[in-house]
Order: C-alpha cells, then sequence, then structure tokens
C-alpha cells in the first residue's frame, strides 16, 4: 500500500472507509483527476459494491479539458494556472455536476520531474464539494512522481472522509468540524 503525505500507511483502507459511508447515506461520487491520472478513481472501484455509489470520473490533464469536460473558468485558468485551490474545488464541483453526483472529488499539482508553470514540484491541491459545500486542501510534497500521486490519492479520500463525517447524519443537522479544511477562496 502505499504512503501518505507523511510518508505513512494510512490504517485501513481510505476508499473501502470512503464506499461504506457513501453507502450508508446513500449518496454518490464522482471524480475530476489531473495530477493524479486516474489512480483516485481505480483505488475508488477496487472496492467491492462500488457500483452503487460511484458515478464516474473525468481525467482532465491537459489544461484546456479542465474547462471544456469540468467546466473550470477559463479566466480562472488563464490567470491562476491549473495548479490552485480554487481550480481544485472548480474541478471537484464540475465532476459533481457532470456525472450528477452528491460529492465531488478533485486532484491537481505538479508530480514532477521539472516545476510547471512556476510551481513545484510536489505542489498539491485536493478539494471535495458536497452537500456542506467545498473544502480544499494544499500538500507540499517531497519524494517521487510515484509518491506524490500515491499520497495525493490518499490525502484527497481523507478529507473526503472528514467532509462526509462533518456533514452529519443526512436527515439530521450537519455537525461542525475541526476547521482543519479551508473554505473555497480563502487561503
Amino acid at each position: 500500500m502505499a504512503t501518505d503525505a507523511k510518508h505513512e500507511r494510512p490504517a485501513g483502507n481510505p476508499a473501502a472507509g470512503v464506499v461504506h459511508r457513501l453507502h450508508e447515506r446513500h449518496e454518490t461520487l464522482a471524480t475530476v483527476e489531473s495530477l493524479t491520472g486516474g489512480l483516485l478513481s481505480a483505488a475508488i472501484v477496487e472496492i467491492a459494491g462500488v457500483s452503487g455509489i460511484y458515478r464516474g470520473g473525468l481525467v482532465t490533464y491537459a489544461t484546456e479539458l479542465k474547462s471544456r469536460l469540468a467546466g473550470v473558468p477559463e479566466d480562472l485558468l488563464a490567470e491562476r494556472g491549473p495548479v490552485d485551490p480554487d481550480v481544485a474545488v472548480a474541478l471537484a464541483e464540475g465532476g459533481r455536476r457532470r456525472c450528477g453526483a452528491d460529492w465531488g472529488l478533485a486532484t491537481t499539482g505538479v508530480a514532477g520531474p521539472e516545476p510547471q508553470d512556476g510551481k513545484p514540484v510536489g505542489l498539491v491541491y485536493v478539494a471535495a464539494v458536497g452537500p456542506t459545500g467545498p473544502a480544499v486542501r494544499r500538500f507540499d510534497l517531497d519524494g517521487g512522481r510515484d509518491h506524490i500521486r500515491a499520497a495525493a490519492v490518499i490525502e484527497a479520500l481523507r478529507l473526503l472522509t472528514e467532509q462526509i463525517q462533518d456533514a452529519g447524519d443526512p436527515t439530521g443537522p450537519a455537525v461542525e468540524g475541526d476547521g482543519a479544511s479551508t473554505p473555497a477562496g480563502r487561503r
């Protein structure tokens, strides 16, 4: 199993936890990936019974596809580039809308070996959008390309797990989170 942002192996399978929680809530998920190029969706579809919650995903590696397929505003991409917290949120929201899901989960960043558009290798944003709104996290990862991409998958699944937990019982009031996630637009 891969390691997370701190080079630690996660306890349990983060994808299985997400699938189980969404099954319990009768909610669905869509993914949009840039940095991870399909690794996130592959981790999710490995779980038995996933067809009940996973609507689908987009791999938008090329910048123009982030706009065309996931609906990221072209002016946002032109101004900030594809590796940006607001772009990550727009990717998650675009996948959520495009696939008709309750939750959207996205990854963007620079895996290397070279910096991209002035952004350093290891800069990663993961975003989750759901019934309680958006959340995004930044990571400055070290290690090689494989580690950066695998850690981004684990951290994206962790963020989604926390957001689902913060959403509380789907029939009752939401539970306040610990503030570890940053709402979109704030840094």
